[in-house]
């Protein structure tokens, strides 16, 4: 692939980018958003965040794995289930980072 070649996939991409985020801007007021999809879209975020999260949680040295094993998996979880029990959001970083740590360290 020459450097002409480079710059135009790299100019083409930054087009494909700025026109689909802007699309909404630049439409404005003429286009409206039915009340259904809008409840839909406020749970993109947390599906965004799961689709990202979850797969790097059940994959270990490479392989997927749901064991006691999977460190990432079990300090996922703890984590999770402190912030059920108590809805601290730092204190859940805290626990899994903790948790993650002393099994790397310590752990079999």
């Amino acid at each position: 692939m020459s450097h002409g070649e480079i710059w135009i996939a790299i100019a083409g991409m930054g087009v494909v980018t700025v026109v689909t985020r802007a699309l909404f801007l630049m439409a404005g007021e003429h286009v409206t958003v039915p009340d259904r999809l809008q409840r839909a879209l406020r749970y993109a975020p947390a599906a965004a965040l799961a689709a990202i999260i979850l797969p790097d949680l059940m994959t270990w040295q490479g392989h997927f794995t749901v064991a006691l094993s999977n460190y990432k998996l079990v300090a996922g979880v703890a984590a999770t289930l402190f912030y059920l029990l108590t809805r601290k959001m730092v204190g859940m970083i805290a626990v899994g980072m903790a948790i993650y740590t002393g099994l790397r360290l310590f752990g079999a």
